[in-house]
């Protein structure tokens, strides 16, 4: 059966895979209680929840699953990432904080204010950020425990346009983005990776977005977890922002599925 809490959703794949294909920023479910801390109304949430949703991020992790010949294991973030950002150093090494987008946001992708600057994080790092991160922590530690390996496949999304909120939104924006560590990316993974993707257009390297998520208790320590960052250009799958999917969404599918089985050997 699942495991499942109100702020995540991790489901079992094959117990010989060490692939976690992980979601964290594919919802737009915010509880009353964190909704009660924004400040923009109604209209203007949904409007800001399209811009920052990797809207269907989890309908191709899905389709990945059922495609790979060994079914990976999937992490899924089930609350919206403006309750907490699940990927973001909860300190000051978080390079986002400066667009008021750390752990916990305070601004929007168009820089105005989402919550009061003067809003205490803590009460969500404990209640979301820290149960998750400890989840996370203990899929991978499962994987290693299984075969030895983890690999963490982020599957992300970001805009054909950039938005006021990036701090690298000037380079190139190819169809896929891989974003790699120094440490946790080797080679051959964003070898496999320019291969999978190649029949969904060119795929380019750390550009608008880089890095890859890495459970801090393995993040830097640990070379058995390896890690990749899947970026997937919207206006590729759907309409943007936030509309319905388009036939690019099988595309890709099954692009991430020919990841996951060439790792996966």
């Amino acid at each position: 059966m699942p495991r499942a809490t109100p702020s995540f959703v991790h489901l079992p794949g094959a117990a010989g895979s060490p692939v976690i294909l992980h979601v964290p920023h594919s919802a737009r479910d915010i509880p009353a209680e964190v909704r009660a801390g924004i400040v923009l109304d109604d209209a203007a949430l949904e409007r800001e929840l399209d811009h920052i949703t990797d809207a269907h991020t989890a309908e191709i992790a899905e389709a990945a699953g059922v495609l790979s010949a060994v079914a990976p294991w999937t992490f899924v973030n089930r609350l919206s990432r403006l309750v907490v950002d699940p990927e973001r150093f909860p300190d000051e090494r978080e390079e986002m904080l400066s667009a008021g987008m750390g752990a916990v946001y305070t601004r929007t992708t168009h820089r105005e204010a989402l919550r009061s600057a003067a809003t205490d994080p803590e009460p969500l790092l404990a209640r979301y950020f820290r149960p998750y991160a400890q989840a996370m922590t203990d899929a991978v530690a499962g994987r290693l425990a299984a075969t030895g390996r983890a690999v963490i496949i982020d599957v992300h999304s970001y805009p054909a346009v950039p938005l006021p909120y990036e701090l690298h939104g000037t380079g190139p924006r190819p169809p896929v983005c891989l974003g790699t560590d120094p440490f946790h990316t080797p080679p051959e993974l964003r070898d496999a990776a320019r291969k999978a993707f190649a029949p969904c257009g060119e795929t380019g390297l750390d550009s608008p977005f880089s890095g890859a998520y890495v459970p801090l208790e393995f993040y830097g320590r640990d070379a058995r977890v390896s890690a990749l960052m899947v970026e997937i250009r919207r206006d590729t799958y759907m309409t943007e922002p936030g509309g319905p999917t388009h036939p690019g969404l099988p595309r890709l599918a099954a692009s991430l599925a020919a990841l996951v089985d060439a790792v996966t050997v």
